[in-house]
C-alpha cells in the first residue's frame, strides 16, 4: 500500500511540475493607483491556491474552537453529574422475577 501512495504521489508532482513548466509565461497584475507587477503564471495561481487554503483553515478555526469548548463544558457537567449521582445497586439475578406467561 505505500508502494501506491508513493507512486501517487510521485505522479502528481510531476503532473504539477509539468503544469509550471508550461504556464511560465509572464503575466501582468495590475493593482489600483497604476501599479503593476508581472510574474510567472503559475505563480499567481500558487499564491491564489495559498490564499484560499489560508481562508478555508481560518473560517473552520472559530467553529473548532467553538467545539472544543462545547465538549469541555460537557464533560465537566458529566463528571459532576456522576459525582452527585447516588450508587445504585445492579439488582442480581436471584432478585430478579421472571414474568409468569399464561
Amino acid at each position: 500500500m505505500r508502494v501506491v501512495m508513493w507512486i501517487i504521489r510521485l505522479l502528481l508532482f510531476f503532473l504539477l511540475f509539468g503544469f509550471a513548466v508550461k504556464n511560465d509565461h509572464l503575466v501582468s497584475l495590475h493593482f489600483f493607483f497604476g501599479s503593476s507587477w508581472q510574474t510567472p503564471l503559475v505563480f499567481v495561481i500558487l499564491v491564489a491556491f495559498t490564499a484560499g487554503a489560508l481562508l478555508g483553515v481560518t473560517a473552520t478555526f472559530g467553529s473548532l474552537l467553538r467545539q472544543r469548548r462545547e465538549i469541555g463544558r460537557l464533560r465537566r457537567q458529566l463528571d459532576r453529574a456522576t459525582r452527585d449521582r447516588p450508587a445504585t445497586p445492579v439488582p442480581s439475578a436471584a432478585e430478579v422475577q421472571a414474568p409468569e406467561t399464561f
